[in-house]
C-alpha cells in the first residue's frame, strides 16, 4: 500500500442555493488514522466525505491531500478510494471482476488484474467466493468484498460512508473489530461517516463530532466522552447530563450555577460573567444515590423511570428545577438498596466529574 497522506481541510464550506450543508470548517486528519465523522442526520459529515473524494465541488476553502492541493481534481487524481454506503457492486460480474474493475478502466491487462484482485480478496478474507455474483453473497460477504474494491487503487486515503449500517448488530460488532485491524495492517488513512456513536468510540482514533454543518468537537475518543466541548456533543454522546443555569460566581477553579427555581449547582471550569448563560455537564455513570460531599454537588430528585440493563441500572429522574437527569448505577449498586417509581432520593456526585461547556459561539 501507498504511505499514509495527511488529509487537510481549510475553511471549507458548502453552499447548496441559500443552505449551508457545511459551514467554513477546518480539521487536520494525521496521516494513518482512523477517524470517524460522527452526527445526526444532516450534520455535514457526509457532504465533508464527498467533498474529500471529489464526488461534490467545494463552495469555498481548499482540501489538501499530503503536500497536494486536491480542491479541484477529480476523485481517480486524488489518491483516495471511496467504499459507499450502498456497496454499489455490479449484479452481472462476480467477485473478481468487481474488485478488478477500476484495473480494467487503465487498460491492465486480464491477468494482472485477476491476481491483483485475488491479492485483495485475501486481504479480506474473500478469496474463496471470486467466481460468485453479489446476489449469492451475504451483506457481510458484500461489504469485504466492497473494500477489496476501493483497496485494489493503493490509495493513501479509504473513505467510508455508513459502511456498516447495512448489517445485522451482531455483524457490526465482528465488521468493525475487522475494519480497525484492516486498517492497522495497512497503515492507511481512515475516514469513516457514521452516525453510531458506539461505532465511532470503537473504531476511531479522532472523532469529529458535527452539527449543523460545524465541528463541534474534534478529539480522541476518551477526551470526547469524558470532556465535551459544547452542550451538543454532550447531548449527542449520551453520557453527561447537560443543565443550564446563569453564572453567579467563581472561585478556586469551581464556577457557581444558579437554576431556575433557586437552587445552585457547582462545576469545574473557567469562570463566565455574572448573570451570562451556562450550560454544565455531569457525568451520568457517576451520578450516585447520597448526600452530597459539598453544596452545590448534588439534590433530592424524583424517581420517574426505571430501566434494568443487565450490568447497570438507568434511573429517569427530576428535581431542582431540572426535568430529565439520569443516573447509571451499577447493578450492584441499585440492588444494595432499590428504589421504585416515585421515591424522593438524594442524588450526588464529585466536583471533578462536572464541567462547564463552551459557550455555543465560541
Amino acid at each position: 500500500m501507498s504511505n499514509a497522506a495527511t488529509i487537510d481541510i481549510v475553511s471549507v464550506s458548502k453552499v447548496y442555493g441559500a443552505f449551508n450543508a457545511v459551514q467554513n470548517i477546518n480539521l487536520k486528519i494525521p496521516a494513518g488514522s482512523y477517524c470517524c465523522l460522527l452526527g445526526p442526520s444532516g450534520c455535514g459529515k457526509t457532504t465533508t466525505l464527498r467533498m474529500v473524494a471529489g464526488h461534490e465541488t467545494v463552495s469555498s476553502g481548499d482540501i489538501r491531500l499530503g503536500s497536494t492541493v486536491v480542491t479541484d481534481l477529480p476523485p481517480a487524481r486524488r489518491g483516495t478510494a471511496m467504499m459507499f454506503q450502498s456497496y454499489a457492486l455490479f449484479p452481472h460480474l462476480d467477485v473478481v471482476d468487481n474488485v478488478a474493475f477500476s484495473l480494467k478502466m487503465k487498460g491492465v491487462s486480464k491477468d494482472v488484474r485477476h491476481a491483483r484482485a485475488l491479492e485483495m480478496l485475501k486481504l479480506v478474507q474473500m478469496e474463496a467466493y471470486g467466481n460468485r455474483r453479489p446476489a449469492q453473497l451475504s451483506g457481510g460477504q458484500q461489504q469485504r468484498v466492497a473494500l477489496a474494491r476501493a483497496l485494489i487503487t493503493d490509495p493513501e486515503a479509504l473513505l467510508l460512508d455508513e459502511p456498516l449500517s447495512a448489517l445485522d448488530p451482531f455483524l457490526k460488532i465482528r465488521v468493525r473489530a475487522e475494519l480497525k485491524k484492516l486498517q492497522r495492517a495497512l497503515g492507511i488513512t481512515f475516514v469513516h461517516v457514521t452516525h453510531s456513536q458506539e461505532e465511532a468510540m470503537a473504531l476511531a482514533d479522532l472523532i469529529v463530532v458535527m452539527n449543523d454543518g460545524r465541528i463541534e468537537q474534534a478529539a480522541p475518543p476518551r477526551d470526547v466522552f469524558e470532556r465535551p466541548a459544547t452542550a451538543f456533543v454532550a447531548r449527542f454522546m449520551g453520557d453527561h447530563n447537560v443543565i443550564s443555569g446563569t453564572a453567579t460566581g467563581h472561585a478556586d477553579g469551581m464556577l457557581t450555577l444558579a437554576l431556575p427555581e433557586g437552587f445552585t449547582l457547582v462545576a469545574t471550569g473557567e469562570g463566565r460573567d455574572p448573570g451570562a448563560h451556562v450550560d454544565i455537564a455531569i457525568r451520568t455513570d457517576r451520578v450516585r444515590i447520597g448526600e452530597p460531599s459539598q453544596p452545590g454537588l448534588g439534590f433530592t430528585g424524583l424517581v420517574q423511570s426505571i430501566e434494568y440493563r443487565g450490568s447497570t441500572v438507568k434511573l429517569g429522574l427530576s428535581g431542582a428545577g431540572i426535568d430529565d437527569f439520569t443516573a447509571i448505577l451499577s447493578d450492584a449498586d441499585f440492588f444494595a438498596r432499590p428504589v421504585k417509581i416515585g421515591d424522593a432520593v438524594p442524588l450526588c456526585w464529585e466536583a471533578k466529574d462536572t464541567i462547564v461547556l463552551e459557550p455555543l459561539n465560541a
